[in-house]
């Protein structure tokens, strides 16, 4: 190739890196480096052209192509390697939009890494399954700054320093906002990741826990396990979820029928407010204290930990999951927990999970199955006569029903298995990363049979083959909690919680669009056997569908209040008026904060 004769060839350079000595000594997998032994040397290609304008650009690059090409005789083969500092985007990049296999990141990845790509990859899925560190699109919001405190005055000087350079404030505690607004913004940003703010402190002989934000679920299930086998506390399912977010929303879980939510049972928190301040319970006053337990604590500052009340469990517990496909009467079995679920003993919760399977009847047919899954605090003899005598129809019987402790029925009823170690609980890792759209709904009259035999085809339509509905009870405890002792308004009158759901693994704008698209037609299809006036939604179930915020720019209580009331009923306007006293300017704000009422905070 006589580039001397071609015009691009005037601005190449071509560079070679002696290797061997040192570099042949080192083994390939000592680091993911791994061009060592066996290379003479690293060659690199440059052009460089001063002309402006597209079609310059384009011959040179073209140009420099041609070279790569004529070198691929002479250079390493399967793969043929790169440097992965001389980036080069022409050996394969990741999908812009939707999940990348590995499969697909392999094309790239072991050209300049080999082997190794397989180690790297497994240790992004531990270290970041959600693959947050991900910016690879021109469309993708980025923050400015990613803040990973250890201290509690880098909180405090994130935020002064924040609002003094005019950028907003993302807190990201476990990373699951449904909408991911724990971590992108469409405005200039930094991102307050609490992760190294996880301690967790349980003093079993008052049965109270300070814990911090950045803890999950799990660990605190687990720290709490250590400390007593006859406490638990009353929080999600989910182990990987954050607390710093899930008891700012409520948090609910399999002993929210026996004891409420999460954040009904919050004693005390640690805030930094939008001065920077540290603030206890005493410090921030009723009000505020108010608001964080189950209004969103972004809206009002950066949650840095709660001080829980512990609840008793017995040494024993029951749990049970009993699966029960249309064939086998699942339509009327569904209708008839409508009617019970709510009334059952506190003790007893019983959760249905509705999901398309293949049909064991149908040659090559599908079929929607109704999973349903409970924990009883208490023995399988005191549980048997609970469910014969209230939802016979369901046919439990001894042997479908297990007795555990009940970190153990933490690990069951989160996916695990009984006999595992508790240990897995203190994994931030989920199990597996799929992308996904939610929605909530609350149900304050018994769908009708014919209301659910309406719902089955959309579960046989192609978009619904990972989607899945969740039905849980409410009743019990829920229904004493008045709807004004914290934000979260869903109590009396509500005999379940729907959560929405689908899942897809596949890539693509067009693939994502299908499956919202689809959800968006289930939940249509819902809306007359759900609440109205407002239709409710659970905030931990983030679902910008149902309103958002102005991007830039003031946001009224009226426009705000399409989403608010939704969430939080009549609380939203206390929510508002607390926001308006303690952060008056609207410094913490995202696509569905509370309003600040200033007219001040317009900007």
């Amino acid at each position: 190739m006589a580039w001397k004769d071609e015009d691009e060839g005037k601005g190449v350079l071509m560079q070679l890196f002696p290797f061997g000595g040192r570099m042949d000594e080192i083994s390939e997998s000592e680091l993911p480096f791994p061009h060592r032994s066996g290379n003479l040397c690293l060659v690199l290609y440059l052009v460089f052209w001063q002309e402006e304008g597209h079609e310059a650009a384009e011959r040179n690059i073209n140009w420099l192509r041609r070279l790569y090409s004529y070198m691929e005789p002479f250079v390493s083969k399967s793969p043929r390697a790169a440097y992965v500092n001389y980036r080069d985007l022409d050996i394969g990049v990741n999908n812009n939009d939707g999940y990348t296999s590995y499969k697909q990141a392999s094309v790239w990845g072991e050209k300049y890494f080999k082997n190794n790509f397989n180690r790297l990859a497994h240790v992004k899925t531990k270290v970041d399954p959600l693959n947050f560190f991900r910016f690879e699109t021109k469309t993708t919001p980025k923050p400015l700054v990613i803040v990973t405190p250890s201290e509690i005055s880098q909180v405090q000087a994130t935020i002064i320093c924040s609002k003094r350079h005019g950028m907003q404030i993302r807190a990201r505690s476990g990373g699951h906002d449904y909408e991911g607004l724990s971590y992108v913004s469409e405005v200039q940003f930094v991102i307050i990741d609490l992760i190294n703010l996880s301690k967790i402190d349980v003093d079993a002989d008052s049965r109270t826990a300070w814990v911090q934000a950045g803890a999950t679920i799990g660990q605190l299930y687990y720290r709490i396990s250590q400390k007593s086998k006859t406490l638990g506390f009353p929080a999600a399912v989910c182990a990987t979820v954050g607390v710093g977010g899930q008891f700012s929303g409520g948090g609910y879980g399999f002993l929210m029928r026996k004891y409420g939510l999460a954040a009904d049972n919050i004693i005390d928190a640690h805030i930094i407010d939008v001065n920077g301040r540290f603030l206890d319970r005493e410090a921030m006053g009723e009000d505020l204290f108010w608001a964080i337990r189950g209004g969103g604590g972004a809206s009002f500052g950066v949650i840095i930990s709660w001080k829980i009340k512990l609840v008793p469990v017995p040494s024993t517990v029951t749990v049970f999951r009993v699966a029960r496909t249309l064939e086998q009467n699942a339509t009327k079995l569904v209708h008839k927990w409508h009617l019970v679920a709510n009334k059952l003993d506190k003790n007893l919760t019983i959760r249905i999970d509705l999901q398309r399977v293949n049909s064991s009847t149908k040659q090559g047919g599908l079929t929607v199955q109704a999973t349903f899954e409970s924990m009883f605090l208490g023995t399988v003899d005191q549980l048997i006569p609970l469910v014969q005598k209230s939802f016979p129809e369901l046919g439990l019987v001894k042997q479908d029903c297990t007795e555990v402790s009940w970190i153990q029925s933490v690990l069951y009823l989160g996916g695990f298995s009984i006999t595992q170690s508790p240990d897995v609980l203190l994994n931030r890792t989920q199990s597996s990363v799929a992308s996904f759209k939610g929605k909530s709904d609350y149900v304050t009259v018994p769908i009708p049979e014919s209301g659910l035999e309406g719902l089955w085809p959309l579960f046989y339509e192609e978009e619904a083959q990972n989607a899945i509905m969740i039905f849980n009870p409410y009743g019990g405890r829920m229904d004493e909690i008045p709807e004004s002792e914290i934000p979260f308004p869903h109590r009396a009158g509500n005999i379940c919680k729907i959560q929405h759901i689908v899942y897809w693994l596949e890539e693509g704008d067009e693939v994502a669009q299908r499956h919202i698209n689809w959800i968006r037609r289930l939940y249509s299809y819902m809306e007359p056997f759900v609440s109205k006036s407002p239709r409710a939604a659970y905030v931990n179930y983030r679902d910008l569908d149902i309103g958002v915020n102005n991007k830039n720019g003031y946001t009224s209580y009226k426009e705000a209040s399409i989403w608010g009331v939704k969430y939080f009923k009549n609380n939203f306007n206390r929510l508002v008026h607390v926001k308006t006293k303690v952060d008056p300017l609207n410094f913490f704000r995202n696509e569905q904060s509370i309003p600040s009422l200033l007219p001040v905070g317009r900007k």
